[in-house]
């Protein structure tokens, strides 16, 4: 067995390095290591072999298995380096020559949307707010009647800044686009309407969330406002955004620290042609359902308090959704992550001409 070892050993390190492709490489790979291979069935005769045998032979035959294997790694990488430079030089540009076509930028979807939503809401008398993305807690969470104990605060949902010296406010990546209401509550005096769409972070990464979103929010605050006027409100603005007469809305109770009462706001499907369209009653023919796709609710008194407001004076509505979200409902995408990875083949499908600049006359979607 000696003299057998030691020949296929010297055919196999002979044979691996000059292997001139990947698939002659794999050959040898599968003659070797392979099931059936010739090292493999080596090792299999280590189990009839006396103690005497094995304590021999299997360290040189296991000795071969790793040294076959290393070599086989070794020439792997060497044929990938050279597929790799190879590639190379067959791809390169001569960036003397012109273009084949003109080269125009598109509107990312994102800032398409955004600027459809500030059509719409200036139609209504809304105002756009702005506010910073670096926060501190009160802002972000105590103002708006978040409790310590809330589980919004936890470190798994927030990207907390390291902690400063003594008395120092503990700052924070904004979780919601909520502190820019406070912000304007505390700058301005009633009565109010603004919207206040951003970028928002949340430590969560998966096909319908990311570390960072865009998100819009929006508030009223005036005498005698009701839950009728936030129906109303978010009723026109998503006839407007779908650009559909049809649509409708189903509003379930919920919990948010900062309305009370509260609603998660549905919206009615239909199935067109087997694919999912915003529009219609879910009960029509042709199958459909219900799609959540914002939260809402009356200003909790706390809040108003908080702003230096009479509550028994002022009373508001407010509202907020994701504008990634409203971009993939609208314009068909079904993953959040291509928003962010910078694909222009993405972009050049889903992304909007310089000049579809929203009107409510025009279609706010014109030229998707």
């Amino acid at each position: 067995m000696t003299e057998d070892l030691d020949t296929l050993r010297d055919h196999l390190l002979t044979a691996i390095p000059a292997a001139a492709s990947a698939d002659a490489l794999e050959a040898l790979r599968v003659e070797a290591l392979g099931k059936q291979g010739s090292v493999s069935q080596l090792l299999k005769t280590l189990g009839k072999m006396s103690p005497e045998q094995r304590q021999t032979e299997g360290p040189r035959i296991n000795g071969l298995r790793e040294a076959v294997a290393e070599a086989i790694a070794t020439r792997k990488a060497s044929l990938d380096r050279a597929a790799l430079d190879a590639r190379l030089a067959g791809e390169t540009i001569d960036m003397t020559l012109p273009a084949e076509a003109p080269l125009a930028g598109t509107v990312h979807p994102v800032s398409q949307v955004m600027d459809e939503l500030a059509e719409i809401f200036a139609d209504l008398g809304f105002a756009v707010a702005t506010g910073p993305e670096i926060e501190d807690d009160w802002h972000n969470f105590t103002a708006l009647n978040i409790p310590e104990t809330h589980p919004a605060r936890a470190m798994h949902d927030t990207f907390y800044f390291p902690d400063g010296d003594a008395g120092e406010k503990r700052m924070l990546l904004r979780t919601h686009t909520s502190p820019v209401q406070i912000r304007t509550m505390l700058q301005q005096q009633p009565p109010i309407r603004i919207i206040a769409p951003g970028r928002t972070y949340r430590s969560d990464s998966d096909a319908t969330h990311t570390p960072m979103f865009h998100q819009v929010e929006g508030l009223v605050i005036d005498k005698g406002i009701t839950l009728g006027h936030l129906k109303w409100t978010l009723e026109t603005f998503l006839k407007a955004f779908f650009e559909r007469d049809d649509i409708v809305l189903r509003l379930r109770p919920s919990y948010f620290p900062f309305t009370e009462p509260s609603a998660e706001v549905d919206v009615g499907y239909t199935i067109e042609k087997g694919k999912r369209v915003i529009g219609g009653h879910p009960g029509s023919k042709g199958g459909g359902g219900w799609m959540e796709v914002l939260g809402s609710g009356m200003v909790h008194p706390k809040v108003i308090a908080s702003c230096g407001l009479d509550p028994e004076e002022w009373q508001g509505f407010a509202f907020g959704c994701g504008i990634d979200r409203l971009a993939m409902l609208k314009y068909g995408m079904d993953d959040l992550r291509p928003f962010f990875d910078g694909d222009i083949r993405w972009l050049k499908h889903y992304g909007f001409s310089a000049l579809d600049v929203p009107t409510l006359s025009g279609g706010v979607g014109a030229g998707a």
